[in-house]
């Protein structure tokens, strides 16, 4: 993309609105999903600029709360928000009123009565984010993680993630493809789906945008309902390997108690890891991400980890754009973008 059209990209009315809140893939649907990598991929080349910076949410402030930590996700949005330009409002919960008893509504009313726009919140209960949405009157919110319940931009980075990849392999811009490229595509999603909000995210985006989605996992470690889940489960990751186009692997959600659901580390590895030897398994073309931090020689092997075709640290780079997405379109879509181009690099 060219910088002119980076900036023709941005001062297009947004296609599809994905307001007021972003607190689960199903409020975007295959749309709204669409819409976000369509702006990701324009911020995406701002990010290759020698100034990747653009005044697009200059005067708007963003709060992130995070009652769980999250490095690199706090970090990714925080960056986001400064390259549009906006001003963070980082909440230290440590050291917070939090601590000191307040609850979780007096600390989002009072952090609203200083005149944010946005409110990004991870929180180890499920559904926070909604509730804090009610109570909000006018910041936008974002879930960031809730519990076991989602992650949405995390699933939205994977999806812009792959489809940069398959571009790349059909040597045309991510953009032109839209997300047709998705149709039919077979994404496996293996480990502990059960504590992981990544992986719900992941199934609600992966179907809408037409995908078939599998899930592989100890039986101990999937949910005990799937029902209404547009998924299939396969009880030998062996089995689906050579027919996956995406390998999705989980880290082992040792904080929400998931290792007392498996024997031992070396079982689960043995059973479920991607080890060099289930590499083999995997076609030519086939993409395997993971949402870090990986565990290496749990999940994936340590050489595996290192394999071209394992996208996660381009998954932590464009990070940065995709979130750069939610903020604008939820903040900033509507106003004029003055200045855009005045950060050329």
């Amino acid at each position: 993309m060219s910088v002119s059209q980076v900036e023709a990209e941005l001062a297009t009315p947004p296609r599809v609105g994905i307001g007021p809140h972003l607190l689960s893939v199903a409020d975007l649907g295959a749309d709204g999903i669409a819409e976000v990598l369509r702006v990701a991929e324009a911020f995406a080349e701002v990010e290759r600029r020698s100034i990747p910076k653009v005044p697009a949410l200059r005067g708007k402030v963003v709060a992130t709360l995070f009652f769980e930590e999250s490095t690199r996700t706090r970090l990714s949005f925080e960056t986001a928000a400064k390259r549009l330009s906006a001003d963070v409002l980082s909440l230290a919960v440590a050291s917070s009123a939090v601590k000191k008893g307040e609850s979780l509504r007096d600390t989002v009313q009072t952090i609203e009565a200083l005149g944010i726009d946005a409110v990004v919140l991870r929180h180890a209960s499920s559904g926070a984010p909604e509730q804090v949405a009610r109570w909000v009157e006018r910041a936008h919110v974002i879930n960031a993680g809730d519990g076991w319940h989602e992650h949405p931009t995390q699933a939205l980075v994977d999806c812009f993630t792959v489809r940069q990849v398959l571009a790349e392999g059909a040597k045309v811009d991510p953009a032109t493809l839209g997300v047709s490229c998705f149709e039919g595509l077979r994404v496996v999603i293996v480990g502990d789906v059960r504590h992981s909000r990544v992986a719900r995210s992941e199934v609600l985006a992966y179907s809408a945008l037409g995908a078939e989605v599998v899930l592989a996992g100890p039986t101990s470690l999937m949910p005990a309902n799937l029902d209404g889940w547009p998924v299939s489960v396969a009880e030998d990751l062996d089995d689906v390997l050579g027919s996956a186009d995406v390998v999705s692997l989980l880290r082992l959600q040792a904080e929400r108690g998931s290792g007392s659901f498996v024997p031992s580390l070396r079982e689960y590895t043995a059973g479920w890891g991607l080890t060099r030897e289930r590499v083999a398994r995997l076609a030519a073309h086939a993409i395997v991400t993971h949402p870090g931090p990986m565990v290496r020689g749990v999940e994936i092997a340590s050489d595996v980890a290192d394999l071209p075709s394992v996208v996660v640290t381009r998954q932590v780079t464009n990070g940065v754009a995709v979130r750069m997405a939610v903020l604008f379109l939820l903040l900033g879509a509507d106003s004029a973008l003055e200045g855009l181009g005045s950060t050329r690099g």
